[in-house]
């Protein structure tokens, strides 16, 4: 490799059968992980928001250009702005208001099984709503021109370390991706570079909450796996 500065690399000195239990225990953290879609108002502590997305802000990425921005919500008044366009675009997506929907027959037959329909009061109730916006240019300045790389890679995988995160301190998720998204960005104030590509609802289950059983088929291992 080319001359670079450098730190040494660095992970704990474990045994084999220490890595398999670390490893054992982190799966069947995230086997009981499951989307929420009935929130309760009950306040979580910023700090738990902030560690997540630092650990997010550690995900491997293109070229260390990091091209992620993470908007937290926790107004009233943002939360509900927020609700009202979303629900105006889900209202399309499900042909809600009597017209054609947006999204095709296959699609919505594929998530009948899920109970989703354009009613998203969760986007009010709970009490944190992270927008992910991924930065098409920007650089690690964030100068607005520098060209990123692998951008929707990297936030995809820095999303599933906010949300691994969030479930490893006990915090109930959802990601909501209304569709058009370009509301978020103006909302949130943030510039036309910046793609919305997500909202992650965060907070604590409401009383009685229950989750699709349809949720719970997971492919086993020889499905989504192959060993050559």
């Amino acid at each position: 490799m080319k001359n670079h500065d450098s730190v040494p690399y660095c992970l704990p000195d474990i045994s084999d059968q220490e890595r398999i239990v670390r490893a054992r225990e982190y799966q069947e953290l995230h086997a009981k992980r499951r989307t929420c879609r009935y929130f309760s108002d009950e306040p979580v502590p910023r700090e738990v928001v902030e560690y997540a997305v630092q650990a997010a802000g550690n995900a491997p990425n293109g070229a260390n250009h990091q091209p992620w921005h993470f908007s937290v919500i926790s107004s009233p008044d943002k939360k509900k702005a927020i609700r009202e366009a979303a629900e105006a675009e889900e209202r399309e997506f499900y042909g809600a208001d009597g017209e054609n929907a947006r999204a095709s027959d296959q699609w919505l037959d594929a998530l009948s099984p899920l109970g989703t329909d354009e009613d998203k009061p969760f986007l009010e109730t709970a009490p944190w709503l992270i927008v992910v916006f991924a930065q098409r240019k920007g650089g690690i300045e964030e100068d607005g021109k520098t060209q990123n790389y692998y951008v929707n890679e990297s936030v995809g995988i820095a999303c599933g370390m906010l949300l691994s995160t969030l479930h490893a301190a006990g915090v109930a998720t959802l990601t909501h991706t209304p569709s058009p998204m370009g509301f978020l960005r103006d909302l949130c104030g943030r510039p036309a570079e910046e793609k919305p590509l997500m909202i992650i609802v965060a907070g604590k289950p409401a009383p009685g909450a229950t989750v699709p059983t349809h949720a719970l088929r997971k492919k086993p291992l020889d499905m989504i796996s192959s060993w050559l």
